[in-house]
């Protein structure tokens, strides 16, 4: 980590965790008594991590595991991890999302992912995973780059929470049948319940997106943001191309979005559901380390 205290004009040097650990996908937030905490993937991204200060950067604790991440691939080549979008509620509450699959195994597999939540006061201790219910569990759907928002007006039990993702209706697709479209579903009570989604944008097709040598890609991150009450989603949107030229560029909605108090609960993670997630954790962690990744410090899941 490194800090700034001109805007950003100058940085000082960077400061390693206290373990020395790893990582990617690190979404700083600052509590109102000046604690920072960072939730991050590790370095294989089996797992989300976090690790806080409290003296501004000078130094940094540990990190510590929120949880280990079990993660449906992805159909149609399309480039996505389980990186994690995080957000402050204003009493300094934490909230961090990623896909995740744990309340989707069917004989040893995922069938997709879930957008999933965990929550904490100090960025040490966190609560259970919890399932954002977009849709049943028995649904076709793969929800994918979540962007989270949390009112900073707002908090506690009455928090307004916002969650933009990308998502294929037919998990089961390939490159040339794969829809790809863009969902928001909200909460005014913290999280514990919410909305049924909505479609934002699409179907588009992943022949229209541009490539890289992970995938096609409309970006490994997404952010919602809220502005004077209203949630404001920004995301990748791509139309057929013109010839050989892409049309993919960046969107939100005009008007902004409203949180709407849903009905839909969350369902808590069950111990068979983590023990599944610790074992594909493990699994992901092995061909990280087969494909090249270094073991080091504290990063294992």
């Amino acid at each position: 980590m490194t800090t700034s205290s001109d805007g950003g004009l100058t940085w000082g040097a960077s400061k390693n965790t206290g373990n020395n650990a790893t990582g990617l996908g690190g979404q700083p937030v600052v509590q109102p008594n000046g604690t920072v905490v960072v939730p991050i993937a590790n370095a294989s991204e089996a797992a989300i991590r976090a690790f806080t200060s409290t003296n501004g950067g000078s130094t940094w604790t540990s990190a510590t595991t929120v949880a280990t991440v079990s993660s449906f691939t992805v159909r149609g080549s399309l480039r996505s991890g389980p990186l994690p979008s995080a957000e402050i509620d204003a009493a300094g509450k934490v909230y961090v999302v990623w896909q995740d699959c744990r309340f989707r195994a069917s004989g040893g597999s995922c069938t997709s992912n879930d957008i999933v939540m965990a929550t904490s006061a100090n960025g040490t201790t966190w609560s259970s995973v919890v399932r954002i219910p977009i849709d049943a569990t028995t649904s076709t759907v793969d929800h994918f780059i979540p962007g989270l928002a949390v009112d900073p007006a707002t908090s506690g039990s009455t928090a307004h929470l916002a969650l933009t993702y990308y998502y294929h209706p037919v998990a089961n697709c390939t490159a040339a049948t794969c829809q790809l479209d863009v969902g928001y579903v909200s909460s005014t009570n913290g999280g514990s319940t919410w909305t049924a989604p909505t479609q934002l944008a699409g179907p588009m097709t992943h022949s229209w997106l541009a490539s890289t040598t992970q995938g096609t890609m409309v970006g490994d991150y997404i952010s919602t943001s809220f502005s004077g009450g209203t949630a404001h989603p920004v995301f990748a949107l791509a139309t057929a191309p013109s010839g050989s030229v892409f049309n993919e560029a960046m969107y939100t909605p005009a008007a902004g979005l409203n949180a709407a108090a849903g009905t839909a609960a969350v369902a808590t993670a069950t111990a068979r559901d983590n023990a599944f997630s610790a074992r594909l954790a493990a699994i992901a962690y092995a061909q990280w380390l087969a494909n090249g990744g270094t073991e080091g410090g504290e990063d294992s899941p």
